[in-house]
């Protein structure tokens, strides 16, 4: 938790996970092995370190330190920015003791209770669901069909499959407009893994894209590692954008893409508004 919060004020205040993701790493000195091993494969492609940040996030923002928007940037609100520092102990006693009363005031729901356990509040079971789906039901080349949908509903034109062998990894190719006035022809490799992506496939890709395109473009249902990260957007080499797992959920889930979403009503009873009556 201190790291994580020492991290977002290093970066201004706010930051997007995958900032912090890279800055906890540094500061903490993780090796490459800790920062990429798997906390539960078979389950969803977050590694042991992402899981144990998303814990912490989640426990400084019921704690008050820290807060998200809908965009998913995370931030320091304006009256902790000067806090000097905290108490990790007392924010666990906190939330744990308000789980504990949200907890009784459900007691009549042990199903519900038990969902949510071991869950941190950003890894809902229903990216467990589709990272199952994605990794384990369909197949690449339905995979790449979905990649296909996601590009053409987010404003690619022109989108074809053109994976074979011997073409580099280059699975399709489109082109990206922005505002009716740019356009830029991209190729796109999608990678159905459960584990992560590494700098060589990274290298790989960029190698079958020069000449070929403006962009590249590579989709994985896994991660990238720190490596392939900085890989793609290396001084001197023509830029690639990457999409982890966690980015296509999310952006598969804004698009309606096979997901649904229900908004269910919550009712509080405030206790110290009937007190102050």
């Amino acid at each position: 938790m201190v790291p994580l919060f020492s991290a977002l004020r290093q970066l201004g205040g706010s930051a997007s996970i995958s900032e912090i993701e890279e800055r906890v790493g540094v500061i903490l000195q993780l090796s490459e092995e800790v920062l990429e091993h798997p906390h539960n494969p078979e389950k969803s492609n977050q590694t042991e370190f992402q899981y144990r940040l998303a814990w912490a996030r989640t426990y400084l923002k019921q704690f008050g330190l820290i807060d998200n928007s809908s965009r998913g940037v995370w931030v320091i609100p304006p009256e902790k920015r000067e806090l000097d520092g905290f108490d990790p102990q007392d924010v666990l006693r906190v939330v744990r003791e308000q789980h504990k009363k949200e907890r009784e005031a459900r007691q009549n729901d042990e199903a519900e209770v038990a969902d949510d356990v071991d869950i941190p509040q950003e890894a809902e079971s229903w990216r467990e669901v589709l990272h199952h789906v994605l990794t384990e039901i369909i197949d690449a080349s339905a995979f790449e069909r979905l990649v296909q949908r996601l590009l053409r509903e987010s404003g690619f034109v022109h989108v074809e499959i053109t994976g074979r062998s011997g073409d580099g990894g280059i699975d399709g190719k489109g082109i990206a407009r922005f505002s009716g006035l740019l356009s830029f022809h991209v190729i796109f490799q999608c990678k159905k893994y459960a584990g992560s992506v590494s700098a060589s496939h990274v290298r790989d890709f960029r190698g079958a894209m020069v000449g070929r395109a403006d962009k590249g473009l590579l989709i994985t249902t896994g991660t990238f590692t720190r490596d392939a990260v900085r890989e793609a957007t290396r001084d001197g080499a023509p830029p690639l954008d990457l999409i982890d797992g966690e980015q296509l959920a999310e952006m598969l889930k804004t698009l309606k893409l096979g997901i649904s979403t229900e908004v269910v009503e919550k009712v509080t009873i405030d206790e110290s508004w009937y007190r102050s009556i």
